[in-house]
């Protein structure tokens, strides 16, 4: 049942095809800040030589004792300092649309090893409507970073960061925080089955008053059981899976992802694979900071690689012998 993370992987020809679009990019980022390192100073530069031309000119005609600072020459100053501001974001133009395309031009490129990869920021996923909520518990406010989908080989899938809060201001609470991969089951389950890390025992009875239809299930292995609760609406379709391939899944997840239990859900013909995790998987450098494939491009694959794997295998949770 197990899958390995390099099955993943793109290919060296690939990852050739991916340097290549890294260099091609590079060229541009570079040219950008080569623009941006003379527009500045002679924009900004221009501006205060005229500042300083026409003050020498009111001295002309300003009382001696107000020279430099009479009141036209302040209107002046108050002039140029908001010229320079204009000029100086009118030279940092070319390095301002690079930087608003340098996510939507280099994921792309980065994940293109990946068939019919889309790619968004900020924007709803389509899957998340359908994430059982009792996966994440209660919430009021969501907030999405990178919204990564595709199909790489037969594995469909939507991959998302996500922040989801309960409350406002200081009093709110993290329900989740992380990643979360969606795909399509390979086997629908009749119902809701969910594995979510265990919470102290008065959360979990308020919790069983209110969502009365989720019944708790063990998996009969004591280290599983007191790290994860199984509910469900399906016990006898659930059972099996949860004393099955569902627990042999998260013992391996629990290898991969010790810090924070990940955390499974699916929902009809609806997987979810949840990732605890403060870190922006998909975190790229600064504009003015030269972008190196084994720096910054490798590990980001090397993630994606390691989420797919991951979603792989929990697939195969409800899947027959030999299905794929």
């Amino acid at each position: 049942m197990m899958v390995e993370t390099a099955d993943f992987m793109p290919s060296e020809t690939v990852i050739a095809g991916i340097r290549r679009d890294i260099e091609a990019y590079e060229a541009a980022r570079a040219s950008a800040v080569r623009q941006v390192r003379w527009r500045v100073p002679l924009f900004v530069g221009l501006t205060l030589v005229a500042v300083a031309l026409i003050a020498w000119l009111f001295n002309k005609v300003a009382d001696p004792n107000e020279q430099w600072f009479s009141t036209p020459h302040v209107f002046l100053y108050v002039l140029g300092f908001a010229a320079s501001i204009l000029l100086y974001f009118q030279a940092m133009k070319p390095a301002t649309r690079l930087q608003q395309s340098f996510r939507d031009t280099l994921l792309p490129i980065i994940f293109g090893f990946i068939r019919d990869v889309r790619y968004q920021h900020g924007g709803r996923p389509n899957s998340f409507d359908r994430l059982p909520r009792e996966a994440v518990g209660p919430f009021n406010r969501q907030a999405f970073d990178d919204v990564v989908s595709g199909r790489y080989e037969d594995f469909p899938f939507e991959l998302y960061e996500a922040e989801l809060r309960e409350g406002t201001g200081k009093g709110s609470s993290t329900a989740f925080k992380g990643v979360i991969v969606a795909f399509e089951a390979i086997e629908p389950f009749p119902g809701i089955l969910v594995a979510t890390r265990r919470t102290n025992a008065v959360v979990s009875f308020f919790r069983g008053m209110f969502a009365s239809r989720m019944q708790d299930l063990s998996s009969g292995e004591p280290l599983l059981d007191a790290a994860y609760e199984f509910r469900t609406d399906n016990v006898e379709a659930a059972r099996p899976l949860v004393t099955g391939r569902l627990a042999q899944a998260l013992k391996w997840l629990g290898e991969t992802w010790p810090d924070d239990p990940a955390r499974v859900a699916l929902n009809g013909g609806d997987g979810f694979l949840l990732l605890p995790q403060a870190k922006n998987f998909f975190e790229l450098p600064e504009i003015s900071v030269p972008l190196d494939y084994t720096r910054h491009v490798a590990p980001m694959i090397s993630d994606m690689g390691a989420m797919l794997a991951t979603a792989a295998l929990v697939r195969k949770i409800g899947a027959k012998d030999g299905a794929r």
